[in-house]
């Protein structure tokens, strides 16, 4: 279950950020092998105030089109598939919405299957102790 956080400057149209979201989410099913319809995201707008980043950071020139993706999941994928998977959503941010790839940020946060609970107070992917 990725917990994916999509943060941008104010400006862009819903349509845009139902996009974003969706690039990456479709990146997360044909990748990272996440099931069909496991799909949480926050998407966010920030004023230039709210959203401060290094233009020039590593010599990667970014602009205010500039996107941060912060996406919780699962410990245990390769660093062969984490590179797949970060070439797929920029290069579909790129081909389906003319976001330069130089403005795709991606923090992968790999947590324990402990540390999810999809509701009820319960974490879904711990085994229960039989009775």
């Amino acid at each position: 279950m990725p917990l994916v956080r999509i943060d941008l400057l104010e400006g862009k149209t819903p349509e845009y950020r139902v996009q974003v979201g969706q690039i990456v989410y479709q990146a997360m099913v044909d990748v990272l092998a996440v099931p069909q319809n496991d799909r949480f995201q926050v998407i966010t707008e920030h004023s230039k105030a709210g959203l401060q980043f290094d233009r020039d950071y590593l010599g990667v020139h970014r602009t205010d089109d500039c996107v941060f993706l912060q996406i919780t999941l699962n410990s245990g994928r390769a660093v062969e598939l984490k590179q797949r998977f970060y070439k797929a959503v920029a290069d579909g941010l790129h081909e389906q919405l003319k976001l330069r790839r130089e403005d795709v940020l991606i923090s992968l946060v790999e947590v324990t299957k402990e540390n999810w609970s999809f509701g009820n107070g319960e974490a879904q992917y711990v085994p229960k102790n039989p009775a």
